[in-house]
């Protein structure tokens, strides 16, 4: 069964991720002041040397803006000598960990993973957001379609480990009693769901709906951020010392961004080769699979707000519904504590050519 969702098993989860209960102060000793994580005189030559850029998974479509700021210079035109991509979704590679020691400069995360950690002592915050929406969904059979989380209830659902708690938000935040819906332990590949095992399964909305698709299972894909759970993803996280004492360093860097990300909007067959072909070379994706991809997930980069005001940014009104989705999932933090979205409004001040 599922567990509800409080903020001591965030904390667990933030634990197993690297970042312990006695906070900031006791994976310090242990990080690397290196060239990419602490500020000084470039060796380089150029403005702002080196910096690494912590990824939340693996090196696939999701990151498509950042390969694009590499392919065509945008770092180094903004005064990066050079920017590492560090691929996460292993043991012990999460953002607020890595941002405690030192180890990286800015990492792309999620409110429910940076609230947690903030509230046990990292001075950080989210200053943009990626994915307007979160882009988890359960994904069910066409012909058996799961269209509300009330439609749960009595089902079997397949759940992978890391995702439980996730899961757990949305259960809470609908009124849901796990007891009702019957868990079932999940790793990744989504066959269970395709055999009728179970009645839906926790995915991403531009990754297992697609892949069962292509094999010939015709599904549906209900969003969690349609229900209550609206929390943004891919969240550009730093620590505050960045935002006070390297602003300037900090602009540059989301420019860079903005201009990558531009580019992967308008280019998803473009998008999708860079993923397999080279910077994902290693996963064996599939250029014709991250295409699907990187066309669904414009979707969830795009919306009214960022036609509006511009890539990454949040409107007021979002930060507040995302502060109340973790509310609801036994997070309680201020808007003020978590989101600082003051440093990418300045970029678009400076660069309004740059709104789509």
């Amino acid at each position: 069964m599922t567990p509800s969702l409080h903020r001591r098993e965030f904390l667990r989860y933030a634990a197993m991720a690297g970042l312990t209960a006695g906070g900031a102060g006791v994976l310090a000793a242990c990080g690397s002041g290196g060239s990419s994580g602490a500020s000084g005189t470039p060796s380089d030559g150029s403005k702002f040397g080196t910096v690494a850029v912590q990824l939340s998974w693996i090196k696939n479509i999701e990151f498509a803006g950042e390969y694009f700021a590499l392919e065509k210079g945008y770092y180094k035109d903004a005064g990066f000598g050079n920017v590492d991509l560090v691929a996460g979704g292993a043991a012990g590679t999460g953002v607020e960990a890595g941002l405690d020691t030192g180890k990286i400069w800015i990492g792309m995360s999620a409110p429910q993973l940076t609230a947690p950690a903030v509230l046990n002592g990292l001075p950080a915050k989210i200053v943009g957001a990626t994915y307007q929406k979160n882009p988890f969904a359960i994904v069910s059979s066409a012909a058996k379609p799961i269209n509300t989380p009330q439609d749960m209830v009595g089902k079997k659902i397949g759940v992978q480990d890391s995702n439980q708690l996730v899961f757990g938000a949305l259960l809470d935040a609908n009124g849901i009693d796990s007891k009702a819906i019957t868990v079932v332990p999940a790793q990744f590949d989504p066959s269970p769901l395709a055999n009728g095992e179970v009645d839906g399964w926790v995915s991403y909305v531009t990754n297992e709906p697609i892949t069962l698709a292509a094999k010939g299972f015709p599904n549906h894909a209900m969003l969690f951020a349609d229900f209550k759970l609206p929390l943004v993803a891919e969240t550009f996280t730093v620590k505050q010392e960045t935002i006070d004492n390297e602003r300037d360093k900090l602009k540059a860097f989301l420019l860079a961004e903005i201009k990558g990300w531009r580019d992967a909007i308008a280019d998803p067959a473009g998008s999708a080769k860079l993923a397999a072909e080279v910077y994902g070379k290693d996963q064996n994706l599939d250029v014709a699979e991250q295409t699907e991809e990187a066309r669904a997930q414009v979707g969830l980069v795009v919306s009214a707000d960022t036609k509006a005001n511009g890539l990454f940014t949040m409107t007021q009104a979002l930060i507040d519904e995302n502060i109340v989705a973790l509310k609801a999932a036994k997070l309680d933090i201020a808007a003020e504590d978590l989101f600082d979205m003051s440093i990418i409004d300045e970029v678009y001040t400076e660069h309004p050519d740059l709104k789509i």
